[in-house]
C-alpha cells in the first residue's frame, strides 16, 4: 500500500464524458481521460485491504460481487500510485487479458465490492484498468509474444466473441495451433456488432486482432457452422473444438398484433444493422431507420440502454424505454447492504441522453406493450399496461392501458438461449436454459472433445463472465490434450 491515508486525502475522480448533446451528434467514443496526476492519486485510493472483496468474485444473495477473473487490483493499484505502470500493466494481464474490453463495458463488479465503497465512494477501479492497457498501446509495450514451443495439437474455436477470443488467446499461449470460426465478416461477436461503437469503437478490436494474429491464431470469418457435415470436417481435421457461440435466440414479446408488423425488430438486429451502417459497411435498411419516428424500446439493460443512445443519434422523434421491473430505489435499503451487489436505480448514458434532448427519462417501469396497431402492415402505435409479478407471475393491472405512437418498436428483452443448429447438428446435450449441458463446474460437452464456454455454456451474462469462462475452458481442453494440468 503506496500511501496509507489516500483513501481519505483523495476524493473519487470518474473519468469525465462529452457533454450529451455534444456527443450525441456522433458515435465517437465519449468518455474522455483523466491526467495521470489524478490516476496516480485514484491509484492511491485503494486501501489493500486484508481481504480485498474486489477480486473475490463472491455469490451473495444470489448476485455476484467481485471480479470473476480475480484481478489482482490492489497490486496493480499500488503500482499505478507508484507510477510504475508497465508493472501494473503486466500484473494486470496476468488474469485479464483483454482489459480494453472491460476497461470499457464492464458495468465494475469490483466497485461494487471495493470496501471504500461501504461509507464512502469505491476506487475508479475499471478506469485505472482503462488507464493501464491505453498506456500499454501507446507506449509499446503492447506486443505479439508467440509462444516459444509448438504443442502439435490442433484446436478450433468456433465464435469470437468474448469468449471465444479469451479461450483462443489461452490455448495458443500453451503452444496450441488455434484457429477461429466466426461467421460474421469481422470478428468480435458482441463486442463488434452487439455493443454500439460510442460505447466500444471498433478500431480497438482491429488492434487486438492485429496482435493475436501476430501470435499465430489463425481467423477465419464469413464462416457458418451449422451442418453435420461441417462438424464432421472440424472433429476431423482438429484435436478439439471450443464452441463459444453465444446465447442469442432472442426472446419474444407476445402482444396482440405484433406478428407480421413491420417496424417491430430484435434490438440485436437492430444494433447489428446499425454499427454497420456506422462503419460503411452497408447503408442502414429503412425499416431500421429512427429518424422522425417514435421509439418504443422494450427491456431495460444495457442492450435498451444502447437502443436508446442509438436511436436518439439517428434523430429518433420521441423514445419511450418500457421496463417490467419496478422502478428500483435510488440509495441501498437496509436488507441490501454492502458488499452485496446494490440494486439500485442506475442510470446509463442512454438515459443521460435522452433527459438532454427530450427533457426527461425515457423509462417507464412496471409496463408493458400489450397490443401493436399497424397502418397498411407497418406499426403506427402501440397499447401498454401496468405490470406486476403475484407469487412468480406477471399479471396485468386492470384499466392501466394507455395508447402511445411507434413507428418503431425495438424488443431487448434478453435471450433465451443458444441458436440450435449447431448444437443439433453435433447432438448436444442441451439444458432446459437453451444452454450446452455440461458437468457442474466443467466445459466439456456430452460429445468427446467438444467443449463449450461463454454465454452458450453460462447462458446471457456479462463480457467479464465471457472472458473468464474462456479462459477456464481453455485450461481445460489444455489439460484433456497434454495430460496434465498446467496450473
Amino acid at each position: 500500500m503506496g500511501k496509507q491515508t489516500g483513501f481519505l486525502e483523495f476524493d473519487r475522480a470518474e473519468n469525465s464524458e462529452v457533454p450529451a448533446l455534444e456527443r450525441i451528434q456522433g458515435y465517437r467514443e465519449f468518455h474522455t481521460y483523466q491526467t495521470e496526476k489524478v490516476r496516480r492519486d485514484q491509484g492511491a485510493r485503494c486501501m489493500n485491504c486484508g481481504v480485498p472483496f474486489c477480486q473475490s468474485a463472491m455469490k451473495l444473495s444470489g448476485m455476484v460481487v467481485g471480479c470473476p477473473l480475480h484481478n489482482l487490483i490492489p497490486e496493480w493499484n499500488d503500482s499505478i500510485f507508484r507510477g510504475e505502470d508497465a508493472h501494473a500493466l503486466a500484473r494486470l494481464l496476468k488474469t485479464n487479458r483483454f482489459p480494453e474490453f472491460t476497461g470499457r463495458v464492464c458495468p465494475a463488479l469490483c466497485e461494487k465490492a471495493c470496501i471504500c465503497g461501504q461509507y464512502d465512494d469505491p476506487v475508479t477501479v475499471r478506469d485505472n484498468e482503462l488507464f493501464l492497457i491505453e498506456k500499454g498501446y501507446r507506449e509499446g509495450w503492447m506486443k505479439a509474444h508467440p509462444p516459444a514451443r509448438e504443442s502439435g495439437h490442433r484446436v478450433a474455436v468456433v465464435g469470437s466473441g468474448p469468449s471465444g477470443l479469451s479461450a483462443a488467446d489461452a490455448l495458443r499461449r500453451r503452444g496450441h495451433a488455434v484457429t477461429v470460426y466466426e461467421r460474421e465478416d469481422r470478428i468480435g461477436g458482441l463486442l463488434m456488432y452487439g455493443i454500439p461503437n460510442m460505447k466500444l469503437d471498433k478500431s480497438v478490436l482491429t488492434r487486438r486482432r492485429e496482435i493475436l494474429e501476430e501470435e499465430g491464431i489463425v481467423f477465419k470469418t464469413g464462416v457458418n457452422i451449422t451442418s453435420r457435415e461441417d462438424t464432421d470436417r472440424l472433429l476431423a481435421d482438429y484435436d478439439a473444438v471450443v464452441l463459444c457461440c453465444g446465447s442469442k435466440q432472442p426472446r419474444a414479446l407476445r402482444a396482440e398484433g405484433i406478428d407480421g408488423a413491420e417496424g417491430v425488430h430484435f434490438a440485436v438486429d437492430f444494433l447489428r444493422a446499425a454499427t454497420r451502417n456506422v462503419l460503411g459497411i452497408e447503408s442502414l435498411p429503412e425499416t431500421f431507420d429512427a429518424r422522425g419516428r417514435d421509439v418504443v424500446i422494450v427491456g431495460g439493460g444495457d442492450t435498451g440502454n444502447d437502443c436508446i443512445g442509438t436511436v436518439i443519434r439517428m434523430g429518433c422523434q420521441s423514445v419511450t424505454a418500457l421496463e417490467m421491473m419496478p422502478m428500483p430505489p435510488v440509495e441501498r435499503r437496509p436488507d441490501n447492504p454492502w458488499p452485496e451487489w446494490p440494486r439500485t436505480l442506475r442510470t446509463d448514458y442512454g438515459h443521460v441522453e435522452a433527459a438532454a434532448v427530450f427533457g426527461s427519462d425515457p423509462r417507464v417501469f412496471s409496463t408493458t406493450v400489450k397490443k401493436v396497431f399497424t397502418e397498411k402492415g407497418r406499426i403506427s402505435g402501440i397499447e401498454t399496461v401496468q405490470v406486476a409479478f403475484e407469487n412468480g407471475r406477471l399479471v396485468e393491472k386492470e384499466g392501466s392501458e394507455k395508447q402511445l405512437p411507434c413507428a418503431l418498436l425495438l424488443i431487448a428483452a434478453g435471450f433465451i438461449g443458444a441458436e440450435k443448429a449447431l448444437p443439433e447438428a453435433l447432438g448436444l446435450q442441451m439444458t432446459n436454459r437453451g444452454v450446452v449441458s455440461t458437468p457442474e463446474g466443467r466445459y466439456a460437452t456430452s460429445v468427446p472433445r467438444v467443449f463449450s464456454a461463454g454465454d452458450m455454456h453460462r447462458g446471457q451474462s456479462l463480457v467479464v463472465w465471457a472472458l473468464a469462462e474462456g479462459r477456464a475452458c481453455a485450461a481445460e481442453v489444455d489439460e484433456y490434450l497434454m495430460g496434465y494440468r498446467n496450473s
